[in-house]
């Protein structure tokens, strides 16, 4: 009986993921956000472009970049600003709620590239930190083509950044 209900659910899962809302084929799109990192004061605006391939209504594979924000101020002990810059690689899963809308978890690899410079002395330093990109997002379909985003990603263990986008689908 056991086995009869568990191949139940997998035919329903399969045959509910034919109307899911995700892209299929090559996609692209532009987000608006905010990031909050830790160490620095406040939230900074961040914007951002992607292309994606969507394999099936189940699985993508993306890339893409971003610019986290500026921070202006006391930086690593001088008065100047902090940039930060994002490019990742990632895969997402999505799992249909209906046939618009899509839940979807990201995992990938970004590079978040750290630019600090002082008044008066120019670029003091930079630096690149690699890691795991993890992120959670809702995907609704307006139609065929246009699809926006609300996404929420962890580029480092101390930044989170917020975001909405519009997806559209080549």
């Amino acid at each position: 009986m056991l086995k009869k209900i568990a191949a139940a659910a997998a035919l329903a899962l399969v045959a509910s993921s034919s109307f899911a809302a995700a892209p299929v084929a090559f996609y692209g799109g532009v987000d608006l956000g905010v990031t909050d990192i830790d160490d620095l004061d406040g939230n900074k605006a961040s914007v951002g472009a992607f292309l994606g391939y969507g394999i099936n209504q189940n699985f993508a594979v993306e890339v893409g970049y971003r610019q986290l924000g500026k921070w202006s101020g006391s930086v690593a002990g001088f008065d100047g600003n902090a940039k930060l810059k994002q490019t990742h690689v990632s895969v997402l899963g999505f799992l249909p709620l209906n046939p618009q809308t899509d839940v979807y978890a990201r995992l990938g690899y970004n590079q978040v590239k750290v630019k600090i410079s002082a008044d008066g002395y120019g670029s003091v330093g930079s630096d690149d930190v690699d890691r795991a990109l993890f992120g959670l997002g809702l995907n609704y379909s307006f139609s065929n083509q246009l699809s926006g985003r609300v996404e929420v990603q962890k580029p480092a263990s101390d930044a989170t950044n917020l975001s909405a986008a519009l997806v559209w689908k080549f």
